[in-house]
């Protein structure tokens, strides 16, 4: 532990002089422009056109990291999806030069800082394109995905979701599943998995994982958020946990629902530490209006999943492409440091991307 933890030092350090370069002390303290800003789970997606990628950029975002597929399909359709999915976005990034960049390590992370695009990072949300082939994994690799959640709502071969009826956890598959993951240096993401199967993949990966996108259930009761026991487990094994921004994983309220959302990442803080604390917003950066075409979109794309009666799923107040300077600033309101913020808004999620991905 002790390895880990100078390692972990060590890294953030670096991050931290990587978002300074070239930056007086002034520059420093404006805002998200001048730091590293990291949504380690959000949207980006092929609609956005220049200006909608130049606000984006213009608010701070340095890098997200984007789900390929739809992580509710099985066996071969969930990997003839996965692999349409990183052809299609290719030819988007190869379509977008001048704004995105297709990123598969943190020297990729670190050249989007540099030359003010976005780095985007390429997650599965489910291991199912796998099915029980661990050969896919090289096979995935080498097409430039980074990042593999374990499990999404339901039961997989590796493990339970938070959705699944039973409390199983990690199977021996799933055992297989994140030794092979290691070794092939893939970040494993444990959001959606039930608590059993996230405490178990925590214990047995050698390296630090992630737990991108979640809310603190100490906070907010929902199958989705996470218990201090298993956010704690996390940051003592080096993990870093994004919160979130979908509403109904955060607060009750249609309205003012932003200052929970404050809440649920000072009570991260509180639990894991603030080295272990990030934003991975699981949210559109588009401006939302609940128009019958943006519903019936939704509907495509989550079926079962949409509850018509939750939405909004944004926070109102968070409902913009520059949805990282509300977080600075009402975070800053509170009291927390700009180092701190530094932190909280990329440097953790950096510092574990060159952990496990390099």
């Amino acid at each position: 532990m002790q390895d880990r933890r100078t390692f972990i030092k060590h890294s953030m350090a670096a991050a931290g002089a990587i978002s300074l370069t070239g930056l007086s002390a002034a520059a420093r303290a404006a805002s998200t422009q001048s730091v590293l800003v990291f949504d380690a789970m959000g949207e980006i997606r092929e609609v956005y056109g220049p200006d909608l990628l130049g606000e984006m950029i213009d608010s701070g975002i340095n890098a997200i990291t984007k789900t390929m597929c739809d992580p509710k399909t099985f066996e071969q359709e969930a990997m003839d999806v996965a692999l349409e999915g990183i052809r299609s976005f290719d030819a988007w990034i190869e379509k977008n030069p001048r704004q995105v960049i297709r990123a598969t390590s943190v020297a990729d992370l670190d050249r989007a800082f540099d030359e003010k695009k976005i780095a985007v990072f390429y997650l599965i949300q489910n291991s199912t394109p796998f099915g029980k082939d661990l050969d896919r994994v090289d096979t995935f690799y080498s097409l430039g995905l980074r990042s593999v959640q374990i499990t999404y709502n339901y039961q997989n071969w590796a493990g339970a979701g938070c959705k699944e009826r039973s409390n199983s956890g990690l199977t021996v598959f799933g055992m297989e599943l994140v030794e092979k993951l290691n070794d092939t240096n893939m970040l494993i993401d444990c959001s959606h998995a039930n608590m059993q199967t996230m405490a178990d993949t925590i214990r047995a990966s050698k390296v630090p994982v992630i737990v991108s996108h979640t809310g603190c259930a100490a906070i907010h009761t929902n199958d989705r958020n996470t218990t201090d026991e298993n956010l704690k487990l996390l940051a003592d094994h080096g993990g870093v946990v994004g919160i979130d921004q979908i509403r109904t994983h955060i607060s009750p309220l249609r309205e003012g629902a932003v200052e929970h959302y404050y809440d649920h990442i000072q009570h991260a803080i509180k639990v894991c530490g603030i080295d272990h604390v990030g934003i991975g917003s699981d949210r559109d950066h588009r401006f939302i209006d609940l128009t019958p075409e943006y519903i019936a979109e939704l509907k495509a794309e989550q079926g079962a999943n949409l509850n018509e009666a939750d939405l909004p799923w944004f926070m109102v107040e968070l409902n913009s492409p520059r949805r990282m300077e509300t977080i600075w600033d009402g975070l800053k309101g509170r009291g927390i440091s700009e180092d701190d913020l530094e932190k909280i808004m990329g440097a953790n999620v950096r510092r574990i991307y060159e952990q496990t991905i390099g």
